[in-house]
Parts: structure tokens; C-alpha cells; sequence
């Protein structure tokens, strides 16, 4: 039976999705499934055997095309995200046996590596439309940790609640919720950035960093599309990285140009900041200890920048482990890369790193 946690919300598990798909429900307008790839299918074929009838709307992929009746909009942007290109992002269809119900599949694996921040915009909104449109059901396989994740997530952000507010009020309607440990660092990182996922944040890109990282040491192939647009080349600076003012006018940003040529290696925006470490001392057998990663730094007290991978980058792109980093026009040495990490001369570890020493580069502003 599913818990009623606001007005319009209500967290359950499985069984209670399939109980209102086979037989109605007189409060519940739309369903949220998050489930692994294969229980959706199971879930959508054990549906089929007992004949309740399903009608896609749409499915949204991640830097692909909608499907369906969806638009052009439907597409999700993968450089913003450290999902894989191409991937599913939801599915939404007609449900139930009267086909007058509103059902989102997401495929979200209960692991504590899975990325959840990436999915929360999507479930997010559902939510929120589906409560003004009738009630909703959030349901996982068995309602524990990721129906509550998100549910959290959506108080937290509704409410301006902090993470742990935000869990303690969901058990007060659903004792027994327990989002993974992966799932409530996460969730920490959004009320972090304010209750969003931003792209441009730098708690955003140390996790999108590591993401990358932990599928590269899964042995997969990371798309080129997922690194950060190249800045030497001038139509991506002007329409991707150069922003507008209040005014219209263009707004400048600082950028790191090769000491040798002048080419530009990287942004501001590029840079992926740390918490300084200790200097020397990190360098004892304490070496990786190096506080929250996902924090600002004084970067004056270090003699490197650490940026996201770029797409002039060719040996990273090409499956390198490690290496140098050479200006893609004049081919100077700018600094290393490491998927393991690089130790920064303040003490920080760094992982994966895509270092660029300063002593290299100069600092102008485009």
C-alpha cells in the first residue's frame, strides 16, 4: 500500500504500481517508475501478459532525438551531463487498463556509484506536474532508496529543506526509507548548489569529473562528446563559452593561452577547483587525504590549474591512461593527465586530473 507523504505524493514499491496499472486507482493520476533497465522491461512484459494496454507519448535520450510524439526539445544535452550519450534518460506512455493514466520510466540501478544528480531535473518536474494535474505515485522496486532519493531531492528543493530535514520528513510518512550512501553524498551536493543541478558549478564538475573517471576505469570508451568544448577554435568560444551581460553586450572570461603561440588552452569555466592540501606534508603516508574535493580553492597557492577534459586533447580522447598535454597548435608542452590522479603542488590529490602548469600558459581575458 502506498505511504501518502504530501498532498498529490505518495511513495511505494513495485507491487503497488502493478496493483494500480491491473486495477485502477480512484487517487493516483500518474505513476514515476524508477526501476534498472531489465526490471522495466520485465515490468513492461509482465504488463503485456496480463493485457493491460500501454500507449507511448515519447522517450527522451540523452545527446539523441525524441521519439514518439516528442519534439526536437526532448533531446537532452549530453556535454552537461556525465550520463552517457544517447542513453535514456525517461520513457512516458498511456497506462493502466483504461489508458487514462500518465506513467515516467527512468532507468536508475540502486548502486552507490549511479548518478542520480543527472536524472533529477526530469523526475523533478514530473512530479511537480503531475501533483497540479491529479496525484502521483514514486515508486522504486521496493520503495526504500530511490523513490526516496528523489522524493527527498523534491522537498528539498519545494521546501528548502536541508538533506537531512528533507529525509527526516519523508520518514515521518515512510519510517523505513533509506536512500544508498552514493545517492545521499548526491543529494548533499544538490542542496550544496541551491537546490539545482548546475552544470556550471564547480561541486557539479568535480562530480561529473569522477563519474567520467569511474567509467574509465570500468574499462568504457568515454565519447568525445563529453569533453568540454575547445576554446582555441573561435565559433565554439563565441556561441558556447562567451556569455551576454544584462546589456547585450559580450561578456568577457578569463582564459589560460599558450606562452608560446598565444592559442587558447582553456577558460575559467574549464578550470575544476579543489581545496588546497598541505604542501609538503601531503607528501607523507597520509598522502591522499585531501578534505572534500568539491569545494573552491585559493588557486594563487597552487603552481598548476586543473581543468575538464577538452576536446583538443587527442591523446586523452584516443584512450590514454596518462600523458602529456601538448598545445594543439605548436604543440608546446602545457602539463600531464592522469585518470589515477596527479598529486597538485599544494598537497591535493586530484583524480582524474588534466593538468595544466601555470608557468606555461598566460592569462588574458576573450
Amino acid at each position: 500500500m502506498p505511504y501518502l507523504v504530501r498532498d498529490g505524493l505518495f511513495i511505494g514499491n513495485i507491487g503497488d504500481a502493478a496493483e494500480i496499472l491491473q486495477n485502477g486507482s480512484s487517487e493516483i493520476t500518474h505513476i514515476l517508475s524508477l526501476l534498472s533497465s531489465a526490471s522495466i522491461s520485465f515490468f513492461t512484459e509482465w504488463r503485456s501478459s496480463i493485457s493491460i494496454p500501454a500507449k507511448e507519448i515519447r522517450k527522451v535520450f540523452v545527446g539523441g532525438s525524441g521519439s514518439g510524439s516528442g519534439s526536437e526539445d526532448d533531446a537532452v544535452d549530453s556535454s552537461k551531463k556525465a550520463i552517457a550519450p544517447n542513453k535514456l534518460l525517461c520513457s512516458l506512455e498511456y497506462a493502466g487498463k483504461d489508458l487514462k493514466m500518465v506513467r515516467m520510466a527512468v532507468p536508475l540501478r540502486d548502486m552507490e556509484s549511479e548518478n542520480l544528480l543527472d536524472y533529477l531535473d526530469v523526475c523533478l518536474d514530473y512530479i511537480d506536474e503531475s501533483r497540479k494535474e491529479g496525484s502521483i505515485l514514486v515508486h522504486c522496486f521496493a520503495g526504500v532508496s530511490r523513490s526516496a532519493a528523489i522524493i527527498t531531492a523534491y522537498l528539498m528543493k519545494t521546501e528548502q529543506l536541508s538533506q537531512e530535514d528533507a529525509l527526516e520528513s519523508l520518514r515521518q510518512s515512510c519510517e523505513f526509507v533509506c536512500p544508498n550512501d552514493g545517492f545521499l553524498e548526491q543529494l548533499k551536493m544538490f542542496e550544496e548548489m541551491g537546490f539545482k543541478v548546475d552544470p556550471a558549478s564547480p561541486i557539479y564538475k568535480r562530480f561529473r569529473l569522477k563519474v567520467l573517471g569511474e567509467l574509465y576505469n570500468r574499462g568504457e570508451k568515454i565519447d568525445s562528446s563529453k569533453f568540454g568544448a575547445d576554446p582555441g577554435v573561435p565559433l565554439e568560444v563565441v556561441s558556447s563559452e562567451v556569455a551576454e551581460s544584462p546589456n547585450g553586450e559580450a561578456k568577457s572570461t578569463l582564459a589560460y593561452r599558450c606562452k608560446k603561440c598565444r592559442r587558447v588552452v582553456a577558460l575559467k569555466d574549464n578550470v575544476v577547483s579543489h581545496i588546497p592540501g598541505e604542501g609538503e606534508t601531503s607528501f607523507e603516508w597520509q598522502k591522499r587525504r585531501s578534505g572534500n574535493p568539491f569545494n573552491k580553492f585559493d588557486e594563487h597557492e597552487c603552481s598548476s590549474i586543473f581543468v575538464e577534459p577538452l576536446r583538443w586533447m587527442t591523446i586523452v580522447e584516443e584512450g590514454g591512461m596518462e600523458g602529456k598535454l601538448s598545445c594543439a597548435h605548436c604543440e608546446a608542452r602545457l602539463g600531464y593527465f592522469n585518470w589515477s590522479g596527479i598529486q597538485c603542488s599544494c598537497g591535493s590529490w586530484i583524480t582524474p586530473a588534466f593538468q595544466i602548469h601555470k608557468s606555461r600558459v598566460d592569462i588574458s581575458t576573450v
